[in-house]
């Protein structure tokens, strides 16, 4: 008696043939694969590439693609071509942004009791910025932020303090002589408080906007970051820079919640890990930029004045204080501050 295998027979041997090559291609398909679930990260800015927010965030993708090469898939949108200065936030909530640099501006839009970190000459340096943020009121704010804005956020950046720069010289000793300027703030209420504190009109005017707006004479003033001066060339097109130091300015490095939740504690790690990096990298860098900007600013050809900072500061607090801004701050929120310094 003959048996007869399926192997033995034609379609046997097509079958055969047809699950080496099944078998073979596995490796591929399983690698195919891989590279196919990598984790897409799209992260907007306002800023260009030039600016030194923007390239920490080089920093992150090149730390991802050592660390986790092929897990993640890094976009960089710069210039606000992605989404507008101020838009990141609902961005993320409805899903169509991965991550942003976010302001406490920005957060207090939706949270208004944390608007007390948007205040005039309450945060007093890189030191003071980073021990709030690193202790329990960062604790405190970072899952608020996350329980109620979806946002997670993963890195506190420091941006500089900022100063005012006059597309032309002015003495300027005290608020009152910033009266009727058109001053160029971001859009939202806290940062138009700011500019109204400083004694000054506040414009609302996007980043991308301010160097043809002082220009043209849209706006008489700009208050930014010394690095943020340098890099978007506002020497250019403004002849003096006035060292009020109002405003020690921060950015939170911030993830969609739903993007984070979705991650493996390693990727989550790793994740955070680029983060940290980019952080580090950009505080040293914006430190190490203010130490010598008032000299290159003055050596493209601005006068460097420093008006009466305690009338400034005074004024600038008074307003804070006695505004609805401050009845809304958290109870004992101002003693913490105050008390990491």
């Amino acid at each position: 008696m003959t048996t007869k295998t399926l192997a033995g027979t034609a379609l046997g041997r097509r079958r055969a043939l047809a699950l080496g090559a099944a078998a073979a291609a596995a490796p591929f398909a399983v690698r195919l694969a891989g590279a196919q679930e990598a984790k897409l990260i799209r992260i907007s800015t306002p800023g260009s590439a030039e600016e030194t927010l923007s390239k920490s965030l080089f920093v992150f993708k090149e730390q991802l693609e050592q660390h986790a090469p092929g897990t993640f898939n890094v976009e960089l949108h710069f210039n606000a071509t992605l989404f507008g200065q101020g838009m990141e936030i609902p961005a993320m909530q409805r899903g169509n942004l991965e991550a942003a640099m976010i302001s406490p501006q920005d957060i207090a839009e939706q949270l208004p009791e944390y608007s007390i970190f948007t205040a005039g000459y309450l945060i007093q340096d890189r030191d003071h910025l980073e021990r709030i943020f690193a202790g329990e009121v960062g604790d405190e704010v970072f899952a608020r932020v996350a329980e109620d804005m979806g946002v997670e956020i993963l890195g506190t950046q420091y941006h500089g303090q900022r100063h005012l720069v006059l597309r032309e010289p002015k003495e300027v000793n005290t608020p009152a002589d910033l009266a009727g300027m058109k001053l160029r703030v971001p859009g939202s209420e806290s940062w138009r408080f700011l500019g109204a504190a400083l004694g000054g009109n506040p414009t609302p005017i996007a980043f991308d906007e301010v160097y043809l707006a002082l220009k043209t004479g849209t706006v008489d003033a700009v208050e930014q970051p010394l690095s943020d001066m340098i890099s978007a060339k506002f020497y250019e097109v403004t002849e003096q820079l006035v060292l009020t130091g109002h405003l020690v300015s921060t950015l939170f490095f911030g993830f969609s919640k739903p993007f984070i939740d979705s991650l493996t504690d390693e990727q989550r790690a790793q994740v955070q890990a680029a983060a940290d990096a980019a952080a580090t990298w950009n505080n040293d860098q914006v430190s190490e930029i203010e130490k010598g900007a008032v000299d290159f600013l003055v050596a493209q050809g601005m006068t460097a004045t420093t008006p009466d900072l305690e009338a400034f500061r005074t004024h600038v607090l008074d307003e804070y204080l006695n505004s609805d801004f401050s009845a809304n701050w958290p109870e004992g929120m101002l003693e913490k501050i105050n008390n990491a310094a």
